[in-house]
C-alpha cells in the first residue's frame, strides 16, 4: 500500500513561527525522509472562503504569500506537489458524495468544529460551508488517497470523522478504495507556540505572531515587547520561568540547552534582567530566520514563477484526484460513461 502524505494551510495571512515549529519544519523533514510515495501540500483557499466569503481579495492576496513561505522553509516542488484547493474540482464533487454519509448531529458533535464556531462568534449564523468543513477536509485528504496527515492534536477529531467516512464508504460501496488515515503529530513540545503576548497560541487573528517574512528590525521590536514575568520589575527580583514567553521560545529555538537551564536558574534566583534575555532570544531567532527570509526575498522577485509552480502542481494533483473520483463513482454505481 502506498504511503501518501497530505497537509496544507488556509491562505488568510502570511505564515508565522507557530506554523513553522508546529507544522512546516516537520513537514519538510517528512518530505525529505523518503518515507512517503507521494507528498501533497494544499493551499486551502476554498476552505478559507467558508468564513471569508465577503472578502475573497483577502484570500487572493495571500495565496502567493503562503506559497513563498512554503518554498522559503524548504518545501521542494520536485518532491512535493503543491497546489490550490480551488484548482481541483474533483475534491468538491467527492465532498458532495461524502456529505451523504454523515449526519447533521455527527457534524454538530465534532469538538473542533464546535470550538471554531464558538471562537468565530457565528452563533446561529454559521455559514453552511463552514459547518460542514470537516467533511470537506475528508475529501481533501481522500481525493489523493491520503494515508498520513501531519497536524496538531486539535485536528484529531477531524481525522476521526474522516476515518468514519472511510469506514462508511467501505461498508456501502468499496472497502478497498480508501485506507484509514493516520494523524502525524509534531515533535513533543512543538505542538503549539504561544504568541508573543502570552495570551494564547500564536495567531494571525490575534496579531501576536512573528512572521517568516518579518525583517530583522521587526523581529527585534517584537522580541523586546514579549511577555515575561510582570512581577519581575527589578533585575535583582526573583523571576518566574513558568509562563514566561521568552523562556518558552528559548527552550524551542536555542540550541544550547545547558545555557538555557543556567539562565533559568539565575532568573529564578534573581540577578538576571529581561532585556538581557530578550537580546539573547533575538540573536537566536535572527539566526534561525535569516536564511528563510533570504530565500523568501529571492522568490518574491518573481511571483509569476511562484504561481506557475502552483499551476503545475494543480495539474499533477488533478490527475490523481480525477482517477480517485472516477473509481469512487464506479464503486457507487454512478460512473455511467466510464470516465
Amino acid at each position: 500500500m502506498e504511503k501518501v502524505m497530505l497537509t496544507g494551510d488556509r491562505p488568510t495571512g502570511r505564515l508565522h513561527l507557530g506554523h513553522y515549529v508546529g507544522s512546516l519544519k516537520n513537514r519538510v523533514q517528512l518530505q525529505n525522509s523518503g518515507e512517503f510515495d507521494q507528498v501533497f501540500i494544499m493551499i486551502a483557499d476554498q476552505q478559507a472562503l467558508t468564513d471569508n466569503a465577503d472578502n475573497p481579495q483577502k484570500i487572493r492576496d495571500h495565496v502567493a504569500e503562503v506559497a513563498m513561505d512554503y518554498l522559503a522553509v524548504g518545501v521542494d516542488p520536485s518532491k512535493a506537489t503543491v497546489f490550490l484547493q480551488s484548482d481541483i474540482p474533483e475534491i468538491a464533487e467527492l465532498n458532495m458524495y461524502f456529505q451523504n454519509l454523515v449526519t447533521v448531529s455527527r457534524v454538530q458533535r465534532n469538538p473542533t468544529v464546535k470550538a471554531e464556531i464558538q471562537q468565530k462568534g457565528f452563533g446561529e449564523s454559521v455559514p453552511v460551508g463552514f459547518f460542514v468543513y470537516s467533511i470537506s477536509q475528508a475529501a481533501d485528504i481522500l481525493a489523493f488517497r491520503g494515508t498520513h496527515v501531519p497536524a496538531g492534536e486539535d485536528q484529531k477529531p477531524l481525522i476521526e470523522q474522516a476515518n468514519e467516512i472511510v469506514a462508511t464508504f467501505g461498508r456501502y460501496y468499496d472497502p478497498n478504495l480508501f485506507q484509514p488515515i493516520e494523524l502525524v503529530l509534531p515533535p513533543k513540545g512543538m505542538e503549539r507556540l504561544v504568541g508573543i503576548d502570552g495570551r494564547g497560541k500564536m495567531s494571525k487573528s490575534l496579531n501576536n505572531g512573528i512572521y517568516l517574512a518579518d525583517d530583522e528590525d521587526i523581529i527585534q521590536k517584537k522580541v523586546m515587547k514579549m511577555y515575561t514575568d510582570p512581577n519581575h520589575i527589578n533585575v535583582a527580583d526573583p523571576g518566574q520561568v513558568e509562563g514566561n514567553v521568552v523562556f518558552t521560545y528559548l527552550d524551542i529555538f536555542c540550541p544550547d540547552k545547558e545555557l538555557v537551564a543556567s539562565l533559568k536558574a539565575q532568573y529564578q534566583a534573581g540577578g538576571l534582567g529581561d532585556v538581557k534575555l530578550k537580546r539573547l532570544l533575538n540573536d537566536v531567532l535572527q539566526e534561525e530566520l535569516r536564511p528563510i527570509r533570504q530565500r523568501r526575498l529571492e522568490f518574491a522577485k518573481d511571483p509569476a514563477q511562484v504561481m506557475k509552480m502552483l499551476e503545475e502542481g494543480g495539474r499533477r494533483a488533478r490527475q490523481t484526484a480525477a482517477v480517485t473520483l472516477s473509481q469512487a463513482k464506479t464503486s457507487m454505481g454512478i460512473n455511467y460513461f466510464n470516465r
